[in-house]
């Protein structure tokens, strides 16, 4: 078995051309773009996650809305600079392919499939219960067994049943689980408004990214008007003592909530995945990356800093933070209106991921480690028909059966080894001496001075400062940290490596080593799954393999 196989790259020129020749419909702008990486970004981290981040570090959570996105905008850079040179569906799969070789494409490619339904699967959960609630908001009463998965209602009546003390909500699940049809023998309880969400957006995106797109947008307007209402009238009644302790759960309390922030951040990278079908790729792309960061990072800073004054954080372990906030302060109108809002902004973030995910399964088709028909587009619509179902059907039935806490976390790991690799792509690409042909490339900044002294400096800091020996007790993950910025110091005095891709690859791995053990275990299972499915298939079927076969 030959190494180099493994390690074969796909050719930039090639896959200019394969821009060129898409059957996709190139029809979008630099607004559309950017208000898709905010209609992704914008979703249920902003209603939802948002309150648990709050809840773990207090106020001072609005400092790791800025850190994250620190992280965010050194790997869009990364992501920009690809995109402007290589204008092909496919994301960090697609570039990863060109840079660091194909088994290195298949796993982030895999990675990315679990991203972004993921991503769906969360937030379909969290928009069923604020469409539920709306739903109550206008007299109409959803039936519960129909609103709640089985996992979570069984587990809170087993509590019941062993005199357990439960939270009010444990209490109502419980309740809803005894009370809930039986078929068999067995409790009949799901969410089927997670599984028509999906089931509607699939068909939007089934039907075409102009739909799509006008559908989009019209939700981000919308979304906009609603959030900055929301920090404009909460500001009223924000009371300064709520943000006195700023950091009451120490800095360890701000870094627990890095999960839930990074998952709101989740989506910038989607916009990559619609490149065959943009009229200016390689000029729009990075512009709409960099500009939809910054502005869902002052509306999340502001959000949290709101929330954290207008209650205390104690309060805000909630699934609808903003909704609550409003009700408790006697303005039920507002609350409604989040409700609403808070439907409308999910709607289309589900409506990015599930136009996003069959494009990257189309991508990895066309080269040969997918089965042929995930890269059928269909003759009228110009859309990848078969991708799009399997995508919908991949998200529909998991949202109505599985209790979002068990897959919330599970997305970063995967992300951030994404952004992992598009960082370590740049420089590779810088190396070969192929950022030339790059119309956005990043501001080169010689690493070769900078990188071993700041080593330097953070390790006296972490060990004899910060107590790091017990910190890396607590987390093992941190010695990976710590011996990948020594050989990354080392790489930059040979080779003389720019500073910006290696602080992308530095904010994203420290943030991985804050995900708990359980993420990681999930996580490798489904890249084993993904690497026998290569090894049985991929390999085999790559188009590469033909080439390097011939």
């Amino acid at each position: 078995m030959n190494i180099n196989s493994f390690l074969r790259k796909k050719n930039i020129s090639d896959l200019q051309n394969e821009n060129h020749s898409s059957q996709l419909n190139k029809i979008l702008n630099l607004k559309d773009l950017t208000f898709f990486g905010i209609a992704a970004i914008i979703g249920a981290g902003i209603f939802s996650t948002i309150g648990r981040a709050s809840y773990e570090g207090g106020p001072a959570v609005s400092m790791l809305f800025l850190f994250v996105a620190i992280a965010c905008i050194f790997t869009a850079l990364c992501y920009a600079q690809f995109a402007s040179m290589i204008p092909v569906s496919g994301s960090a799969y697609t570039y990863t392919y060109v840079s660091l070789g194909e088994i290195f494409a298949w796993t982030i490619g895999w990675a990315l499939i679990l991203e972004y339904a993921v991503s769906n699967i969360v937030i379909s959960i969290s928009w069923s219960g604020y469409f539920v609630s709306m739903l109550q908001g206008f007299g109409i009463h959803w039936p519960e067994w129909l609103a709640v998965d089985y996992w979570n209602a069984h587990q809170a009546f087993l509590a019941q049943q062993a005199h357990e003390t439960l939270t009010n909500n444990d209490i109502k699940l419980a309740e809803v689980y005894k009370s809930a049809p039986s078929f068999g023998g067995i409790k009949v309880l799901f969410n089927l408004p997670a599984g028509l969400i999906t089931l509607f957006v699939t068909i939007l995106a089934y039907i075409g990214i102009k739909e799509s797109t006008k559908v989009s947008n019209a939700l981000v307007w919308i979304k906009l008007v609603v959030i900055v209402g929301i920090i404009l009238i909460g500001a009223f009644y924000v009371k300064p003592d709520n943000w006195t302790p700023f950091l009451p759960n120490g800095f360890e309390g701000v870094m627990g909530g890095v999960a839930a922030v990074f998952f709101s951040f989740i989506g910038f990278d989607s916009i990559s995945t619609t490149a065959e079908e943009c009229k200016n790729p390689r000029r729009d792309l990075p512009r709409a990356m960099i500009l939809c960061i910054i502005i869902c990072t002052v509306l999340y800073a502001a959000i949290a800093l709101v929330l954290t004054g207008m209650v205390n954080y104690k309060e805000l372990r909630v699934d609808d933070p903003l909704a609550y906030v409003f009700d408790k302060i006697g303005m039920n109108f507002i609350a409604g209106i989040i409700s609403v809002s808070a439907v409308i902004a999910m709607t289309g973030a589900i409506l990015v991921y599930q136009v996003g995910q069959p494009r990257i399964w189309m991508t990895m088709s066309r080269d040969g480690l997918l089965w042929k028909p995930f890269s059928k587009i269909h003759k009228k619509y110009h859309t990848p028909s078969f991708s799009t179902i399997i995508a919908g059907v991949f998200v529909a039935i998991p949202a109505m059966f599985i209790d979002m806490q068990v897959v919330v976390d599970l997305t970063s790991v995967g992300t951030f080894f994404a952004f992992i690799l598009v960082c370590s792509g740049v420089l590779f690409l810088d190396y070969k001496g192929y950022s030339k042909q790059a119309k956005f490339k990043l501001p080169y900044i010689n690493g070769k001075y900078i990188i071993c002294p700041l080593f330097i400096i953070a390790m006296y800091v972490f060990l004899f400062q910060v107590d790091g020996l017990k910190m890396l007790n607590d987390k093992p993950l941190l010695y990976v940290f710590w011996l990948v910025w020594l050989g990354l110091g080392i790489g930059s005095l040979k080779y003389q490596f720019s500073l910006l891709p290696i602080l992308g690859i530095l904010f994203n791995l420290y943030l991985m080593t804050e995900l708990g053990w359980s993420n990681w275990i999930m996580f490798i299972v489904w890249l084993v799954i993904g690497l026998t499915i290569y090894f049985l298939y991929g390999r085999k079927n790559s188009k590469l393999n033909q080439i390097f076969n011939s």
